[in-house]
């Protein structure tokens, strides 16, 4: 059975990027010089982009200055679905599949998101699910390089009689196994600042006033940053930070972190999948026994012998 505004197709959406959002994109996910300068730096010779960078896309578009988040967020209503607010959104859960090795730059192609409505869930009182699928596309070639699945949780806003969706896979970690990697996110005061010159400017990552509203106390990182940092960390510990070796990525997102706050990812090599090797992985925050912030976290990387240390 269909859900309210299953299939609902959103128009195009032209994006661009330069080898300078490329750049900031590194920096403001930690990439590091010992590790990943070809992330960081336009003249070394294996310079690339961190592959998923496409995820801020959605966010930024075509803009080279700040964007109205809030406008831009409520432009597009889905047929059969109350109006959300977009100033009470959270992510839900984020999953990316890396299908093409993406340009430094949009340069010399016409690229556009493509995004439709997968499903929209009445959770009740906690909220609406609304699960989106977006592919960034070449439109001069039909060649697509990425493709995500996200679900957007609308805080609040549910109890209006839609369906409660049914639940994803569970990639949880392997029982009475310790991890195989354990490695620590250090992150500053200032660092969703950085982060959403990405693109991403949400006023809940910049000012106290939204997240007070929301119950989160105050300001709070992207999920969007733990989730690419740790993205970063899973790629160092098992492709040796090449772009290339990183197939699929996804976790859910489970707490809000609060900047400046420490986060461990534990690992777990779970075996050989199509397209390389399963890892498993949480994110806690303030160490190993801490509060989960990324649950349900799978990649599918390309393993390269002798990982690399962080």
């Amino acid at each position: 059975m269909a859900t309210p505004g299953a299939g609902f197709q959103f128009a195009p959406q032209p994006v661009s990027w330069t080898k300078r959002d490329i750049l900031l994109f590194a920096a403001s996910i930690g990439c590091t010089r010992t590790s990943d300068l070809h992330y960081l730096y336009e003249l070394h010779p294996s310079f690339a982009a961190f592959p998923t960078y496409p995820i801020v896309l959605p966010f930024k578009g075509t803009a080279t200055s700040v964007v109205d988040f809030y406008a831009k967020s409520s432009a597009t209503p889905i047929p059969g679905v109350p109006a959300l607010d977009p100033k009470r959104v959270v992510d839900g859960q984020r999953r990316m599949e890396f299908l093409r090795d993406l340009p430094t730059s949009s340069e010399g192609g016409e690229f556009e998101v493509r995004s439709r409505v997968l499903g929209v869930y009445d959770k009740g009182k906690p909220g609406t699910v609304v699960e989106t699928e977006s592919t960034l596309v070449d439109k001069r070639t039909g060649v697509v390089y990425t493709r995500a699945v996200g679900q957007g949780f609308y805080t609040g806003q549910g109890g209006w009689g839609g369906p409660k969706g049914e639940k994803g896979p569970s990639y949880e970690p392997p029982k009475g196994r310790k991890p195989d990697v354990t490695a620590e996110i250090r992150t500053g005061d200032e660092v969703a600042l950085l982060y959403r010159l990405n693109g991403d400017y949400n006023p809940l990552h910049a000012e106290e006033g939204p997240g007070k509203k929301m119950g989160f106390g105050g300001a709070i990182t992207h999920g969007l940053h733990s989730w690419n940092t740790t993205a970063r960390t899973v790629l160092a510990e098992f492709g040796g930070s090449e772009a290339r070796r990183l197939k699929e990525f996804q976790a859910r997102f489970a707490s809000p972190v609060r900047p400046g706050e420490t986060l461990v990812v534990q690992m777990w090599e779970m075996g050989k999948v199509e397209g390389g090797s399963e890892i498993r992985f949480v994110a806690r925050v303030g160490g190993e026994g801490g509060r989960v912030c990324l649950s349900n976290g799978r990649a599918v990387v390309d393993v390269k012998g002798g990982r690399s240390k962080l």
